[in-house]
């Protein structure tokens, strides 16, 4: 055969690209699971990362589903709304009790993870036959409600999901090294770097007492100010960790690095709270709540920190004053033990309920 009619196996754009290879038996970086990354093509490694108490990266858990599910008392034929779509798991157990029959409207604003659920749950036969998907956020309920008709069933699950927090390149968690992002629509807004440049050192004390509860946000925010106004960079989830150990040195050592964990965890949860303006939302959602409810309509919320369920519990209990509630939960429902073991991020989950009035 002539070497000039040879047919070359693959061009320079189809070059094949091997994956990076990782020391030992498990990977440990986001990008080299790529296993965990795909459960549903690997379903033993990620039956092994759950036995071992932890989230297979690039996926979510959902939380109290039975809890949820036994109290929202779903039936084929009703209509009812996901505030937050997220992984799609509690999406998908509303979907599976009815039983083909109904719809199921759901927000979020990820258009990144938002994507990747859609398709999931449509090769899991869930279309928008019976349901549909909105790129917006919840606090948009009243018109979706407008078009739908009010709900039978609302669910929302606030907060930030697994699969976001585990990737780097996201900005979520101070575990990892990325940009200081936060954003969950990173088309929009502004990031938590460009947030920390604006604010005064009052600002963003304020702040992460409001949003976290941070014990040491004097002492933070003063190290933060100060040193980006000295020039220091400020730009990656490492970079704020520094600021936080640098904050609280003065610590003894045992105690300083306990500290330092926790308030990482808080002052990243306060610029989430904060760059996604997610207690405006929450507030705008809980304010709109009691008209898209149908009559004898049934919501349950769940929330990860005081703020949120400050929010939840005051609204609850007002719309039960005002005869619009003909009942509210007065005391939250917490997982249980065993769901705290399988699933360690479910422990400072809370669960409040509420019911419409059949009649105003």
């Amino acid at each position: 055969m002539n070497s000039n009619t040879k047919e070359t196996k693959h061009t320079a754009s189809e070059k094949h690209v091997r994956r990076k290879h990782y020391a030992g038996r498990y990977p440990k970086n986001f990008e080299e699971k790529y296993k965990e990354l795909n459960p549903e093509k690997y379903q033993d490694i990620a039956t092994h990362v759950k036995a071992k108490g932890s989230t297979p990266a690039g996926t979510h858990i959902p939380i109290m589903v039975r809890e949820i599910l036994d109290f929202l008392q779903i039936k084929p034929g009703q209509t009812g709304f996901d505030a937050t779509l997220g992984y799609g798991g509690h999406t998908r157990a509303m979907l599976e009790q009815l039983q083909g029959k109904g719809h199921l409207h759901a927000t979020d604003v990820d258009p990144i993870e938002s994507e990747k659920t859609q398709k999931r749950l449509l090769d899991a036969g869930y279309g928008d036959d019976i349901l549909t998907i909105h790129h917006m956020n919840f606090a948009g309920i009243d018109k979706i409600a407008a078009e739908s008709g009010p709900f039978d069933f609302i669910l929302a699950d606030l907060g930030i999901s697994s699969m976001q927090l585990d990737n780097p390149a996201r900005g979520f968690s101070y575990k990892t090294d990325g940009p200081l992002d936060l954003r969950m629509n990173p088309q929009r807004g502004i990031s938590a770097a460009k947030l920390l440049r604006k604010l005064s050192p009052e600002e963003l004390e304020g702040m992460l007492i409001e949003n976290a509860d941070e014990p040491y946000a004097e002492e933070i925010a003063r190290t933060i100010s100060s040193d980006i106004k000295n020039g220091i960079s400020i730009n990656t989830t490492k970079e704020l960790y520094r600021e936080i150990e640098k904050a609280l040195s003065h610590l003894p050592g045992n105690e300083r690095r306990q500290s330092v964990k926790k308030s990482c965890a808080r002052v990243f949860q306060a610029l989430r709270i904060d760059v996604n303006a997610e207690m405006e939302s929450l507030y705008a959602f809980l304010e709109k709540l009691p008209g898209a409810l149908a009559p004898g309509g049934r919501v349950a919320i769940l929330t990860f920190h005081s703020g949120e369920d400050r929010l939840v519990k005051k609204a609850f209990k007002q719309y039960v004053k005002e005869g619009l509630f003909s009942d509210a939960a007065r005391d939250v429902i917490r997982p249980s033990a065993e769901e705290c073991v399988a699933n360690p991020r479910s422990k400072s989950t809370k669960l409040r309920w509420a019911i419409r009035s059949e009649s105003e």
